[in-house]
C-alpha cells in the first residue's frame, strides 16, 4: 500500500480540483493507495512550507512532493515511479 498525504486547506479551490483527482485515482486503484488530508493551517511550519505550493500530494516514502499545477497524468507518474 502506498500511502500518499494531500496538503490542502479550506476554502481552497485549487485543492478540490486535485482532490477529484486523488479521488479519481482511489476509485480506480483503491487497495494500491491510502490518503491522508493535512490541512497546513493547522501547523505554522506546513503554512510556511506549502502556503503558496498547495494543493500538494506527498508519497511518505519521498522527499519530493508533487505541487499544483499537475493533472491526472502527472498524478500517476508521481505515484507510479
Amino acid at each position: 500500500m502506498i500511502e500518499l498525504t494531500f496538503y490542502t486547506t479550506d476554502g481552497c479551490h485549487l485543492c478540490e480540483e486535485a482532490k477529484v483527482l486523488l479521488q479519481r485515482l482511489l476509485t480506480e486503484q483503491p487497495e494500491r493507495y491510502q490518503v491522508e488530508i493535512v490541512d497546513i493551517i493547522q501547523s505554522n511550519e506546513l503554512v510556511e512550507k506549502y502556503g503558496v505550493k498547495i494543493p500538494v500530494v506527498k508519497i511518505a516514502t519521498r522527499a519530493e512532493t508533487l505541487g499544483w499545477p499537475f493533472d491526472y497524468l502527472a498524478l500517476l507518474k508521481y505515484v507510479n515511479k
